[in-house]
This record gives C-alpha cells, sequence and structure tokens, in this order.
C-alpha cells in the first residue's frame, strides 16, 4: 500500500509523514482489506509505521518483518554521507527536472551498483509530468521529521514476532541497533543479512528477500 504523500496516495498539508500518523490513516485500511494478514512487511519509513501499527493495533500484525530500519534510523542517516545514503539522499534534493531522463541519470548516479533496467522502472513509477513539461518525483517532501526514537518504547510493547532483514552494504542498520532490537522485542526471531544489499533490498536483491518471507511464514 502506498503510505500517505507516497505513490498515488494524498499527501499531508503541514508535511508530517511520522509513523504516528501513517498508522493511523492505514489502520482503517488494512482493518477493510486485510485484517487477517498473516506478514505484514514494512521497509525504511514503512517499516517505522509498521512498528507503531503493530503496537498501537495488535489485531492487524500477527507477524513482522522489518526491512533495514530500527528507531535508530534518524540518527543513522545523520551519521552518513549523501553518497552512503544512495538513493534516499534524493528525497532531500531537486523537486523539479527539465525530463525524465534528468530524474534517471541522478539517480544511476546514486545507485550505480544497481541495474539501469530496474532503476528505470523505479523512476517511472515514482515520477509525474507537470503540467509545464518538468517532471518531478511523485511522493512529497517530508516537511516536519519526526524523532523515531520514541518507537523504541512501541517496539517494547509489541506481542508480534519480529523479523529483521539488513542490507550488507547498508549503514542504516548497525549491529548495536539490531542489538537493541532484539533485546526489546517480546519475540525476536532473529535478524538476516542481505549480501550485496544496500538500504532498499527489494530493489538490490529481491530474489533473496521473497526467500526470506517465505521462510517467515513457513515458520509460523
Amino acid at each position: 500500500m502506498d503510505l500517505p504523500g507516497h505513490g498515488h496516495s494524498a499527501w499531508r498539508e503541514d508535511g508530517d509523514y511520522s509513523p504516528q500518523h501513517n498508522a493511523a490513516a492505514l489502520a482503517p485500511v488494512l482493518r477493510d482489506l486485510a485484517s487477517s494478514a498473516d506478514l505484514v512487511v514494512g521497509m525504511s519509513l514503512g517499516g517505522l509505521t509498521a512498528i507503531r501499527l503493530a503496537a498501537a493495533a495488535p489485531e492487524l500484525v500477527s507477524e513482522l518483518l522489518l526491512i533495514d530500519v530500527t528507531p535508530s534510523a534518524l540518527q543513522r542517516h545523520a551519521e552518513m554521507t549523501a553518497e552512503q545514503q544512495g538513493t534516499v539522499a534524493l528525497m532531500h534534493g531537486d523537486r523539479e527536472f527539465p525530463s525524465f531522463q534528468a530524474m534517471l541519470d541522478l539517480t544511476i548516479a546514486a545507485a550505480p551498483h544497481r541495474e539501469v533496467k530496474a532503476l528505470r522502472r523505479g523512476v517511472f513509477h515514482n515520477s509525474r509530468r507537470l503540467d509545464n513539461g518538468n517532471w518531478t518525483w511523485r511522493y512529497d517532501a517530508i516537511r516536519t521529521v519526526p524523532d523515531f526514537a520514541g518507537l523504541w518504547d512501541d517496539v517494547d510493547a509489541i506481542s508480534a514476532p519480529i523479523t529483521l532483514v539488513r542490507g550488507g552494504s547498508s549503514g542504516f542498520v548497525t549491529d548495536e541497533d539490531a542489538a537493541e532490537l532484539a533485546r526489546r522485542a517480546t519475540h525476536f526471531r532473529g535478524a538476516q543479512v542481505v549480501e550485496n544489499s544496500g538500504h532498499s533490498v527489494q530493489s538490490d536483491q529481491p530474489r533473496a528477500l521473497i526467500e526470506i518471507v517465505r521462510g517467515v511464514l513457513d515458520a509460523r
């Protein structure tokens, strides 16, 4: 599902896409469409949203899989260079481009290890053309940055089993973060590191992620 401010979902006027707001928007949709889902998967901000959702509406999250994120994400983000952030850094850059190719070129430069074909597909689905002929990102800019640290208290409250997937080349989750998640989670299934993957594991190593998801479901 597209979170608020992402994909084809509406944008918030205040630009506050905190996990708390996102989870509140997501809960009624899940109750209507996926009230008995076997697994909730969230990556990056989606993972933080899933943490809040699992704590606030535990009946909707029977199993949780987090992709390369913990509540310490904002701190890790601040410690990284733009090069280390990869395509995440693009969210804080230019918003308007003279052509689709200009957007693609910038994305290729930010993720030189990724296949151009895959990047083109990703940019296509995350961009739109403006009335003036220029191009822009489909997602809204986060104008109010929340403090994610409070989500550690939500982790304490989650009763659902939690699995963590880490990108082997990503700096968004450290060994200390993974250990803190394991310490706080009531039922921690463990952390799996996907080699040759950055923050976006589903883009860098989709087959490996599919196998992990299948393994989690089989273990239920």
